[in-house]
């Protein structure tokens, strides 16, 4: 018996001695996997927490751009109920101009007609250019290629040139009818006031009677004036005061 107990204890402390480095193997593998399953979770954490961060960027950019679209949309409406508002303003313009275009029309037939009698009951300065302008404009009334706008204005012009011959001093040739004759002669007229002719010549002159709507001859006494006018009205004298027999007259009750 004395021999076989130091065997046991030697035996029994060699399997102490192997169990207790088992256990500290196996304590270093779980503390190996630990650290290694410790490492995992932190880096999916952190992979997690990154996607996270770059989620919430994404989430704020979204509510960025829809912060602007609303702004957008706001825009968008405002924009569209201006235009709805410029259409019905359009429209009512548009019926406007078609309300006026209405009035406007005849009234320009009847600037044409006062016109045309004007010219037929005036001094016959220029009296058949005169008729043709006229007979310009009654046909362009009826001119599609034409606007109204640019019809209003043609006639205004023909208003302009009669308004002229009534303020300025002018000379050019035509023919008058003299005892039933034909004369080429020079016609100067000062406003509507005077309205007289000469012979190509010099040697003969008329005045235009508007109360006998006929050319009645001059006396030879009142040529140095009708030159003098001529010369004025050409540009080869200074303007002066003139003298010249009138053509309008009041009549005597």
């Amino acid at each position: 018996m004395k021999l076989i107990t130091p065997s046991l204890v030697v035996i029994l402390a060699s399997f102490s001695t192997s169990t207790v480095a088992t256990s500290f193997e196996n304590a270093q593998s779980i503390q190996l996997s630990t650290n290694t399953a410790s490492a995992s979770s932190q880096k999916r954490i952190d992979t997690v927490a990154e996607n996270s961060l770059i989620l919430q960027g994404d989430i704020d950019q979204l509510k960025e751009e829809i912060k602007n679209l609303q702004v957008y949309q706001n825009h968008l409406t405002a924009l569209i109920e201006s235009q709805s508002q410029e259409a019905l303003n359009l429209q009512s313009q548009i019926e406007e101009i078609n309300n006026t275009r209405q009035g406007v029309v005849p009234l320009m037939y009847q600037m044409i007609s006062g016109l045309k009698d004007f010219v037929e009951s005036d001094l016959p300065i220029k009296h058949a250019t005169r008729l043709e302008r006229i007979s310009k404009l009654e046909r362009m009334m009826v001119r599609a290629d034409v606007s109204d706008a640019e019809k209003y204005r043609r006639i205004l012009e023909a208003y302009q040139i009669e308004l002229d011959y009534g303020i300025k001093l002018g000379t050019y040739q035509g023919k008058i009818s003299v005892d039933g004759n034909l004369r080429q002669v020079q016609v100067l007229h000062l406003g509507r006031v005077s309205l007289v002719a000469r012979s190509l010549d010099g040697t003969k002159s008329w005045v235009w009677d508007q109360l006998q709507n006929q050319w009645l001859q001059l006396d030879s006494s009142i040529k140095p004036n009708l030159d003098k006018a001529f010369n004025v009205a050409t540009k080869q004298a200074a303007p002066s005061l003139l003298t010249l027999p009138l053509s309008q007259t009041l009549e005597s009750k």
